[in-house]
């Protein structure tokens, strides 16, 4: 039995995998979604996994940026915003994909957002 919603399970393993190929310093975290995931048909759902995964390796690249353009380089609020709204955007492809993985693995938990 899984302790999160398919969508999610997904979506942290791909986290807690980027996580370890970054920093190496999470591995009891990365055992344990690696653990959660052993049931789940990988052969269904690995391009989306994939595709999941580049989707989070983008956003940390941007917030890394973020960070660095509201620390070191003082931008101002309309750069910071435009960079807000496209991590968002990016998010939408997200909750797109976790609900492609929910489809395919026929579990009924969806993402459901909306922004506006």
């Amino acid at each position: 039995m899984y302790k999160f919603p398919i969508i999610e399970l997904v979506d942290r393993y791909c986290i807690a995998k980027l996580k370890f190929n970054k920093l190496g310093k999470n591995q009891p975290e990365l055992d344990f979604y690696k653990e959660q995931v052993k049931t789940i048909d990988f052969e269904s759902i690995k391009d989306d996994l994939e595709e999941l995964y580049q989707i989070h390796a983008q956003i940390w690249e941007m917030e890394d940026d973020f960070k660095k353009c509201v620390v070191e380089y003082k931008y101002p609020l309309d750069e910071i915003g435009r960079r807000a709204i496209a991590v968002r955007d990016i998010n939408s492809k997200r909750y797109d994909i976790k609900n492609r993985i929910s489809d395919k693995l026929n579990d009924p938990i969806k993402e459901i957002k909306r922004y506006g």
